[in-house]
């Protein structure tokens, strides 16, 4: 089964379905891993209902971070940002499907803490409502 999901990790680095940039996104944000140097970027767009409508996320970086920015991206299209601030570890760990020790860990991570820098910068919460969540 790790061979599977494997390969999802690997198809999903090499050919993202999206990586990009939007052109006026409702919110931007960025950050990086600097133990490794993986570095990402995620514009989101919500629709007139608060939804998210549009997903990209740029950057570089390990198969792990750049396959689960892709898996993010398009697990959040259709939610609300409500829903998008119950996404948890767990969840990106259930998308990628095999398991990690902590290094990789903070890869596979680093999309979700960026989505959520986003969401609670654009809500004006603050990044510390979630920083122990993700446990990076």
């Amino acid at each position: 089964m790790d061979d599977l999901y494997r390969e999802v990790i690997i198809e999903h680095y090499k050919n993202p379905s999206y990586k990009g940039e939007l052109v006026s996104p409702t919110f931007s944000y960025e950050d990086d891993n600097p133990l490794c140097g993986d570095h990402i970027r995620m514009d989101i767009n919500l629709d007139i209902d608060g939804k998210v409508s549009e997903v990209a996320f740029n950057g570089h970086g390990c198969a792990i971070s750049q396959a689960s920015a892709d898996l993010l991206a398009e697990s959040i299209i259709g939610k609300t940002l409500d829903e998008v601030k119950l996404i948890t570890k767990q969840d990106i760990l259930d998308l990628l499907g095999i398991e990690l020790g902590p290094v990789r860990l903070k890869c596979a991570l680093l999309p979700l803490k960026v989505l959520k820098a986003g969401v609670y910068g654009l809500q004006k919460d603050g990044e510390s409502a979630f920083s122990e969540e993700l446990d990076i």
